[in-house]
């Protein structure tokens, strides 16, 4: 009797775990169609424009349904999802179903996987739900999920251990009044209206006030601008579309399953609950061993589930506080007076600019580097990581070795035969994917998110997640690379537009090492697929679609290649994906026949747009314009200036950025020969160089054509919170070679150097004083454009 009661438990035990493990078997899901006949459930979604006004100001906005979010899509576990899609606007559209496992043509990226559609045009979607979890659905053209176009997905699961009565979905997302592609300019022109406004511009006044002048020194040794956590100016941050919203319709006891949907375009939210803490259930769908989390820092893309206790009595509040401190958002849960959640304090960024210049390490890892098929990411690893000594010296629990990665490399890493160390696939003659054994990568620096609010320590699977240990490993390095000052991003400082696909191969799996080397967060998406997030839950390392990585920091994560086609691998930041920061992971399976008028290069390249700008400052002394025409590589500049009776000169030039820094330029300068006068108009040839120095100075050698050998300097730094300093020096020679001088001359020089002061007004308005050598003292307005 007893042999037999222990044969029905273990077997017992045996089915539930194949019952629970379903969940992370991510077989592909190839079938366009119904075939197993599951129940069909169908969606109709629209998408228009409205004007909506969610801060006291008219938008138009791009709604699904006339809402935003758009409605949630709730399905079960089973059934076969048939979702029409209508675009009723004058531009293209798109629909990523954002962690659903699904064919490869309705994963929603157009030119990659699927057609755009086209206005006027509805394209229907179809996919067996063979998963549960909470998911969500946004536009993947340009920057149309800021403006609106995103929802959540909600799939019951057939049976689960989770004991809760209701269910609610909150979507938590960033707004901005502001039209997305010019704050997107700005960011590229280098403009720090948005952290002026924001009050988090790292000004003199403030560095030296606090006693970081030493950091701020470094940071600019460096080239390093202001800290941020967030490159925006967001004027609210919504819940299910406000910034507060109540349901009232939660009685006391129950306990009621929060599925929070972070579909930000590019905030971070800190989730914080009132009365006892929550108990976190799931993660990006997945469900894990359920902790206890209060203070939970929720990355963009990613998804979370926690199951609340409403109390005896009053509203509980949960708090959705913006990472920079800039805002928040907030759901009551309940009737009765509000019981308030815990207040985030706002992040100090000049401490945290303090703490990051601590730490031994060079900083400045290009964005667009010099050769992009040059498989260097190991070496840019090594140049731009923290030093060993630095390493030893800081506290055991940010130095430790991750032990859930260790085991890891025990289980299911053995360095032999089946890994597959061929220095990187080659398509279309560019080597882009670096393999590389994790040992160099890690080595005994590993540093996988020591802040214990940035790594994933806390989320544990509910059955071990290792993959076989007999299939080929592939090793990938991907530093992740960016350039605040010009707004590039990337991986190993390519670009999107400067590389091919990564080939990798069914039946292998893929390991990956993002090592951070930016100052900035970033959640890393992969499309099609989940990935192990390696953590020191080792064989229990839970399975993500989306990762964040902190700055400064590594993440490991792998994944079963078990899929087919193309698959896209970004950050989900919106403003880092459309500036850069991507791949593509190929099966490299033929492509889609469907897809055959709609080429890849709309896709690889729309993050190397033409970006134009320009600034006019009209003074009592001088009239100066700029106007820009850039994208990463190459850039138009058209200059002019005219001094009252004094000078006039413009120039044009187009240069070639070799790398984040340096460029090599050419182009015609104009000017007067002679004071007072337009009769006399001399024009010449000017090639040259341009290079940006530490210090944050931008320096400039040239020659004409006439052998006069020209260099200058210009820089500019906030001393307060509206007020910058600028200053430029050009220093010109004239040996003779072309130039006639008059008898008993040989050689002469010219220098010209301006100094002034400009205060911010607004994003487009500066009021500017100066003085100028040749014009004198003099002041006016600036505006930018």
């Amino acid at each position: 009797m007893k042999g037999k009661i222990i044969l029905i438990t273990a077997l017992f035990m045996s089915i539930m775990a194949v019952a629970q493990t379903s969940n992370y078997s991510f077989v592909a899901n190839n079938s366009e169609e119904n075939i197993d006949n599951w129940p069909e459930r169908i969606y109709n979604l629209t998408i228009d424009y409205k004007t909506v006004n969610i801060t006291g100001k008219d938008v138009k906005a791009m709604v699904i349904n006339g809402g935003i979010p758009g409605p949630n899509l709730e399905f079960n576990e089973g059934e076969f999802a048939i979702i029409n899609v209508t675009n009723q606007m004058d531009v293209e559209t798109s629909v990523h179903w954002h962690g659903l496992i699904l064919p490869n043509y309705y994963d929603g990226v157009p030119y990659l996987t699927t057609p755009p559609i086209q206005p006027g045009e509805t394209f229907q979607y179809k996919f067996a739900l063979k998963q549960s979890g909470t998911y969500w659905y946004h536009s993947h053209t340009g920057l149309q999920e800021q403006r609106g176009v995103y929802g959540s997905i909600q799939i019951n699961p057939k049976q689960t251990d989770l004991e809760y009565d209701k269910d609610l979905v909150l979507v938590l997302s960033d707004w901005m009044d502001e039209n997305p592609k010019t704050q997107l300019r700005n960011l590229k022109r280098g403009n720090e209206w948005y952290l002026i406004k924001k009050n988090q511009i790292q000004s003199w006044d403030k560095v030296i006030a606090r006693g970081a002048t030493g950091a701020k020194l470094k940071m600019m040794w460096n080239r390093m601008p202001d800290m941020a956590i967030l490159d925006n100016y967001y004027d609210n941050f919504l819940i299910n579309g406000q910034p507060t919203n109540d349901y009232p319709e939660f009685n006391p006891g129950e306990k009621v399953r929060v599925r929070f949907v972070n579909a930000a375009a590019a905030s971070y939210f800190w989730l914080t609950f009132a009365g006892e803490d929550p108990l976190l259930v799931a993660s990006d769908g997945i469900d894990v061993v359920p902790i206890k989390m209060n203070k939970t820092l929720l990355g963009v893309a990613e998804t979370y589930d926690f199951i609340v206790t409403i109390p005896d009595s009053g509203k509980l509040e949960i708090l959705a506080t913006s990472q920079d401190g800039s805002g928040k958002a907030s759901a009551l849960l309940g009737t009765g007076n509000i019981i308030a959640a815990p207040e985030v304090p706002k992040p100090g960024l000049i401490k945290m600019m303090q703490k990051m210049m601590e730490m031994d390490m060079k900083m400045g890892a290009p964005a667009a580097k010099f050769n992009p098929s040059r498989n260097d990411s190991i070496a840019i690893m090594k140049k731009y990581a923290m030093k060993m000594d630095r390493m030893q010296s800081m506290k055991k629990d940010e130095m430790k070795m991750d032990h859930g990665a260790m085991d890891m490399k025990k289980d299911s890493m053995a360095m032999d035969d089946k890994m597959k160390m061929d220095g990187g696939d080659k398509m279309g003659g560019m080597k882009m994917g670096y393999m590389v054994p994790q040992e160099k990568v890690i080595g005994s620096n590993m540093k996988t998110g020591s802040n214990p609010e940035f790594n994933y320590n806390y989320l544990k699977a509910k059955q071990p997640t290792q993959f076989k240990s007999d299939k080929p490993v592939k090793e990938m390095l991907f530093n992740l690379t960016g350039n605040m000052n010009r707004y590039v991003w990337s991986i190993n400082g390519v670009p999107l537009s400067e590389t091919d696909k990564i080939k990798i191969e069914k039946g292998e799996v893929v390991r990956i090492t993002l090592n951070n080397l930016t100052m900035m967060h970033h959640p890393m998406h992969l499309h099609g697929h989940f990935f192990r997030v390696l953590n020191e839950n080792g064989e229990y390392s839970p399975f993500k679609h989306t990762v964040n990585v902190a700055p400064m920091q590594k993440v490991v994560i792998e994944f079963d290649a078990v899929e087919y086609g193309d698959w896209f691998f970004h950050c989900h930041v919106l403003y880092h994906i459309n500036s850069g920061m991507g791949r593509v992971f190929s099966y490299d399976t033929p492509r889609d026949e469907r897809l055959k008028n709609h080429p890849l290069s709309t896709l690889t390249t729309e993050a190397n747009h033409l970006w134009t700008w320009g600034e006019v400052t009209g003074a009592s002394h001088l009239t100066e314009l700029y106007y820009t025409a850039t994208n990463i590589r190459n850039q138009f500049t058209l200059r002019g200036e005219y001094g009252w009776n004094e000078n006039i000169e413009a120039e044009f030039t187009y240069e070639r950025w070799l790398n984040s820094y340096f460029r090599v330029f050419g182009g015609i300068n104009v000017e007067n020969e002679m004071e007072d006068s337009l009769d006399e108009i001399s024009t010449t040839g000017v090639v040259g160089i341009r290079y940006l120095l530490p210090m944050l100075i931008d320096s400039d050698l040239r020659i004409d054509n006439k052998l006069r050998p020209t260099i200058s300097f210009a820089t500019s730094t906030m001393i307060t919170r509206h007020i910058a300093l600028y200053g430029e020096y050009e220093y010109q020679m004239d040996f003779g070679w072309i130039t006639d001088f008059e008898e008993g001359t040989n050689f002469e020089e010219e220098t010209t150097w301006q100094v002034g002061l400009e205060y911010v007004l607004s994003r487009d308005f500066s009021i500017m004083g100066s003085y100028d050598n040749r014009f004198g003292a003099g002041g006016g307005l600036s505006f930018r454009f």
